[in-house]
Parts: C-alpha cells; structure tokens; sequence
C-alpha cells in the first residue's frame, strides 16, 4: 500500500511588498537570521513534488505583519491575506491559508480575522508566540480569543523572537534554540493564565513539536499545584496534550519519541517549515521522517500524521 502524502501544516510564504515593509521597518536580519528567503508559488509546488507533499497551509512567518503602526499594519495583513487567498483559490487542493492578524491590535484583528474567514475562506487564523512583548495569556487579548473560540477557529501559533532577543541569543539566530522556548513560554502563560480552558473550541497548533513543552509540562504542572491558583480540572499535561502540534524541525531521533513519552502521537502533525527552510533541508526531514522506526507495522508517520490533519481540518475534532 502506497503511503500517504503529507499534510503541510506548517508552510510559510512572503511577497516582495512584505518583505520591502519589513525592510523599511529596519528588518534586514529577521530573527537574526542572515536575510529574507524567496517564495514562488512554482518552486513551492516543485519542492511539494519532490517531498510527497500533497497539500501546504501557507503563512507569515515571524516577525509578523506589525511593524509598530496600527494602521499600517491592518493594510499589510489584508494585502498579503488577499494574496494567500489567491493562491489558494487557483489551486485549492494544493494550497490552504493560516490568515494573518495585525496583533498586537487587536481590535483590527478581529476585523481581520472575520474577512479572512468569511470572504476569503482562509482555513485559520496566524499568531506569533508573543507581539512586541505581550504573550498569548495576556488579558488584552480576550476579546480576540473569545471570537476565535465562537467560530471555533484554527489558530496556528509561530514562535518569533523573546523581549531582549539579542541579549538571550548570544548572537546566534533566535530559530535554533530561543523559538523552542517562546514556543513554551507563551504555552505556559495559556495554561496559567487559563485561556485554554475558558476557550475550549479554539484548535491550537503549535510548532516543531512543542519546543520544550515535553521537558517541562510536568515542571509546570508542579507548580501550577503549589503557586496558590485554581487547581481543578485537567492537569497541565492533559490540557497541553489536547492542543495540535507539528514536526517541523529535527523530529527524529529524538524530538517525537520525547514529544510521544509526553502526550501521545494522536494530535500530532506534519510541518516542513518551507520557505524558511530551504528545500534541501526539507528533503533531508523528510528523508528522516521516511527512514525512522515508523509508529506501528500497519501505518506510517505519513499515515498518522494525514489522518490527524483531515481530523483536524475536517471535522474540527478537539
């Protein structure tokens, strides 16, 4: 039986009016990484080809849309929203949308979330693990969560650099170790904060297999007991095992099989992070993926992973 095609849920796109406004906004070296990468809808199709992919969420990655204007940056999310949709629209059977929001406005990104869903048909919505400083707990953002859990919305979570990156980073780009713990960090202040239990319909994606949630979830369920707060319900491993995750990354040897030991393969997607991470690296994933022990004698990663994604698109399993 021939495997299945991957479901790309974690698939990143740019256009060069958003990489000029970023520019202009002094972004030359985005996360600290060493320039902007380029984006066509063929080279994405060639890379899908090559990697057995058979469909690709498409995004903005970090940093985002806001560049410290409102104003501006409600312009930039429905321009680069309304291209995604295009895109989509031509070749819907190869391509969805995550629609931007103009975060930290919020108020604009209620707006924004609502035609991207009602006029544009995106699949979901994009957020950064924190926008200029504020993390997803934060009370400001309660209104927009409260929408987003009424439409029972997709809301795909990117990690983006910390307050004081440069310092944390050590000069090194934020992606290879600061994005895991954003990642952790803004899952944390969810939980804490009890925004995943007040919004129990929003489907939360959150990337390179939790970063180091799987080390720390217990940690936090420790204190979480022992810091004076609410303590009923689900445990902090129950409440982050019931959110959706992808692989993108280094998955095997050892990123999976921790991310199993800690909440289970069920909501478990695939991610290969294109266009920021260069089609060789993604082959190379895949490869990776393809060759490890596979999760049981009848099913592949490629097989669990689709079958995760349809439950998630599909049928808005939580």
């Amino acid at each position: 039986m021939a495997a299945s095609g991957f479901v790309d849920v974690h698939a990143h796109f740019v256009t060069d009016r958003y990489v000029a406004a970023a520019r202009a906004a002094g972004v030359e070296h985005p996360d600290g990484m060493p320039g902007w990468p380029a984006w066509s809808v063929e080279e994405h199709l060639d890379m899908m080809k090559r990697s057995g992919i058979d469909k690709s969420y498409l995004s903005i990655s970090s940093p985002g849309v806001h560049f410290g204007d409102d104003v501006e940056a409600r312009a930039l999310a429905r321009e680069v929203n309304e291209f995604g949709a295009r895109v989509c629209t031509e070749d819907p059977q190869r391509f969805g949308l995550f629609a931007s929001l103009p975060l930290p406005d919020v108020e604009g990104s209620i707006v924004e979330a609502a035609h991207a869903r009602d006029v544009l048909g995106a699949d979901g919505v994009v957020v950064e693990t924190n926008h200029q400083g504020r993390y997803l707990g934060d009370p400001r953002f309660e209104p927009l969560w409260e929408e987003l859990d009424r439409r029972s919305a997709v809301v795909f979570v990117h990690p983006t650099s910390a307050p004081h990156a440069d310092a944390l980073a050590l000069g090194r780009p934020r992606p290879m170790l600061e994005f895991l713990f954003d990642s952790a960090r803004t899952a944390s202040d969810l939980l804490l904060r009890g925004v995943l239990a007040r919004r129990p319909r929003i489907r939360w994606i959150l990337t390179h297999g939790g970063g180091v949630l799987p080390l720390l979830a217990d940690r936090m369920e420790l204190f979480r007991t022992r810091l004076g707060g609410a303590v009923d319900g689900p445990s902090a491993v129950e409440q982050l095992g019931r959110l959706w995750y992808d692989m993108a990354g280094t998955p095997f040897p050892r990123q999976v099989p921790a991310f199993d030991a800690a909440f289970g393969t069920e909501r478990l997607l695939y991610g290969s992070d294109y266009c920021w991470t260069p089609a060789d690296a993604v082959l190379a994933q895949v490869a990776s993926i393809d060759s490890a022990m596979q999760p049981s004698a009848t099913a592949t990663w490629r097989d669990l992973t689709t079958g995760n994604a349809r439950r998630l698109f599909d049928t808005g399993a939580r």
